[in-house]
């Protein structure tokens, strides 16, 4: 197949590149209009008890979602002010679209006790479409900003996710800006040449353009959250630019030994394409352990993020391949050095790793551990504005309530639906749970009874009244939504779906790794080692972010959880990223031990070969989560922080301390499988080599 994919990029060079650059038009076209489809309802999990109340809520529900105007910044009783706050209300509750408007000076609880701030909720109607949804909240917004005051914000609702989408556009424009000159600066220091340099950014664009097309096809069917912008285009930009290093760099090294342009594009495509498809596959196959769960946003983030890896591998096996048939003859070959001086510091590395096996595990081991040890008390939250930067319009208001009304202040309440048949008694004692429960009577004889949790939206009280009144009701026909009670659902689907989840992926990863191996052995390793460095960077992460150690310098606070965004699409990329740092090195000392037959010295040959692209593929992916983490979003810096450091810290301690620590330990038996497994390897595992290079070109 990669031969194939070699010649019609070699054949056919303008042809694949024209094609590659009207998917980039689409992309940054077409595809960049998903950034008005996000949303952010992450919690939502179909088949739920809170997502049946929901969806009964709209159908039943007169009123519909509502947004929220805060005034602040002078004496709400001053009359100028309260004739023109009057006068919103009053243009406000005339919109078409909007169901209720209440007085905020008649209102309990809508005016602060400090005289200096008050808050006017919005209620749209039920049943509307998207299009008057989004007319009643603009106009609504757009009234209530004219109150001249000095401090006036509008967010909440549908509101919100459309600050979310232009914060999360605007934050992925400034992390290109800041990552690509970074990336493009540190690929002249590796290559020593501008084209070269050039060609990984241009699979890099790609990516990106990938990014925007898959997820704006995947808006067409599902939601697509506002997380996955930034998740999407952060991975498409770091892998497009790991694959593009791996082939330049093999292809400057069979320059070397060929001035046949085409004839090292073959050969490159044969070798270091096989390792890209396989690392390709890999990740993409970590990311099926997301499909398991029957949440709408995990699945969609792990298709998207999956499209994005499978355009960005054959990106590099077909896209790359037609550029350096054009332009890779005036690339110049790797500097031939002195046998032995080439690697000479990671086959160092190596060996030390190698001849001291044991002393290294009983010392990396347990400090992987330790690192990880936070991970037993992480705990995860829905969140609130406190996880956006302070510049958000929705932080803004957030911080405005929280500054002038009592703490709970505008936190979602608790909604319970009593259906037709509820006991009486039952309906009493849930509405005693909480002082200031309100209730409604909806048509068809439903009642809807709203409990005001005293803390965060999500946090123990707010769940722990969800629990509650699910012990409360017994099999009356009482159900539970709202934000609490999604995270409730949302964390027990979780517990009840992780183990499969995790079962798919390492059967996934398992037979990718025999494919390409033809060992049992190693595949196990290969697992064990990725958990390590996986744990490792989560319970950094953990440390940081949920108990607030050194949050202030990443520009976050410790919000006592994690975002219930952040583990599961930590775990998942990051194993599939670790898996790419394990290919370029098999790949690697695969190859010696086919040319030597030593299996020592092919784990030293590995390294050696392999050191340097790995460091500056993880140094490189580095550069552009960190360019993400300039957003202050907080659950990207949370995702950004953990990739960061999963890919750190197995790019160096892991890779090139443990891998050859423990290939050392099997020794021969690390490439050993069971006899009927090494004949279905033989037939049907994929073992696409170069032909045997001809001897080096004289002075080159």
């Amino acid at each position: 197949m990669l031969s194939t994919l070699a010649r019609a990029a070699t054949r056919r060079p303008l042809t694949v590149i024209l094609l590659w650059l009207l998917f980039l038009l689409l992309g940054f076209g077409l595809g960049t209009g998903v950034f008005g489809r996000l949303s952010d309802n992450v919690p939502e999990v179909p088949g739920t008890e809170s997502e049946h109340a929901a969806q009964y809520l709209d159908r039943t529900d007169p009123t519909g979602e509502s947004i929220t105007g805060v005034v602040a910044g002078a004496a709400v009783t001053d009359p100028g002010l309260r004739g023109q706050v009057e006068r919103a209300v009053a243009d406000v509750r005339n919109i078409a679209g909007v169901a209720a408007v209440p007085d905020p000076y008649t209102t309990r609880g809508l005016t602060a006790e400090d005289g200096r701030a008050l808050i006017v909720p919005v209620t749209l109607k039920g049943g509307l479409d998207d299009d008057a949804e989004e007319r009643a909240v603009d106009a609504a917004a757009d009234r209530i900003k004219r109150i001249d005051a000095p401090d006036v914000h509008v967010s909440g609702g549908p509101l919100l996710g459309k600050q979310l989408g232009e914060r999360a556009q605007q934050d992925v424009k400034n992390a290109e800006l800041i990552s690509l000159p970074v990336v493009l600066a540190l690929l002249l220091v590796v290559f020593g040449g501008l084209r070269a340099a050039a060609l990984p950014l241009v699979i890099a664009v790609s990516g990106i353009a990938g990014a925007f097309l898959a997820l704006f096809a995947f808006s067409q069917v599902t939601d697509i959250s506002v997380y996955a912008i930034q998740v999407t285009t952060m991975l498409g930009l770091g892998l497009a630019v790991d694959y593009a290093l791996l082939m330049l760099v093999r292809f400057r090294e069979e320059r070397r030994h060929t001035d046949d342009v085409v004839e090292a594009v073959h050969r490159t495509v044969a070798a270091a394409g096989r390792t890209v498809l396989f690392s390709g596959l890999t990740v993409a196959v970590s990311l099926t352990g997301l499909l398991v769960f029957p949440s709408v946003f995990l699945r969609s983030m792990g298709l998207a993020v999956a499209a994005v890896v499978v355009i960005d591998m054959l990106a590099a096996v077909t896209l790359l391949p037609a550029l350096l048939t054009r332009f890779g003859g005036r690339i110049a070959p790797a500097r031939a050095r002195p046998e032995g001086e080439e690697g000479r510091f990671f086959a160092r590395v190596a060996r030390f790793a190698a001849r001291r096996r044991v002393a290294v595990l009983a010392t990396v081991v347990p400090a992987l551990l330790v690192l990880a040890l936070p991970v037993t008390g992480m705990k995860i939250e829905i969140g609130d504005a406190t996880q956006l930067p302070s510049s958000t319009e929705a932080r803004q208001l957030y911080d405005t309530v929280d500054a002038h009304f009592p703490p709970g202040t505008g936190v979602s309440p608790v909604t319970v639906v009593l259906r037709p048949g509820t006991d009486a008694g039952t309906a009493e004692r849930i509405r005693s749970l909480s002082p200031t429960a309100q209730a409604r009577r909806l048509p068809g004889g439903a009642t809807v009874v709203r409990l005001q949790p005293s803390g965060r939206v999500d946090g123990t009280e707010a769940t722990g009244l969800v629990e509650r009144v699910r012990d409360i009701r017994g099999g009356e026909p009482v159900q539970v939504t709202g934000p609490a009670a999604r995270l409730v659902d949302f964390r027990a689907m979780l517990s009840d779906r992780a183990p499969w989840a995790a079962l798919t992926v390492l059967a996934g990863i398992f037979v990718l790794l025999f494919a390409f191996t033809g060992s049992v052995l190693i595949p196990l390793r290969t697992i064990l080692t990725t958990l390590l460095s996986l744990g490792a960077a989560l319970g950094v992460t953990v440390w940081v972010f949920q108990e607030g150690h050194l949050a202030g310098a990443l520009g976050a606070e410790g919000l006592g959880a994690l975002s219930l965004t952040a583990p599961p699409l930590i775990v998942a990329i990051a194993f599939g990223l670790a898996m790419d740092y394990e290919l370029f090195i098999l790949a690697r000392m695969r190859e010696a031990r086919q040319r030597t037959g030593d299996d020592q010295e092919a784990v030293v040959e590995g390294l050696r070969r392999s050191g340097r692209v790995v460091t500056c593929a993880a140094l490189l992916l580095a550069v552009v989560f960190g360019a993400f983490m300039t957003g202050g979003f907080s659950p990207i810096l949370q995702i950004g922080l953990g990739l960061t450091l999963a890919v750190l810290i197995d790019a160096t301690v892991v890779r090139m301390l443990l891998v050859p620590a423990t290939m050392a330990l099997l020794g021969r038996r690390a490439w050993w499988a069971p006899r009927p497994l090494r004949r279905a390897h033989e037939r049907f595992g994929v073992a696409e080599e170069p032909a045997p290079r001809p001897p080096a070109t004289t002075g080159v």
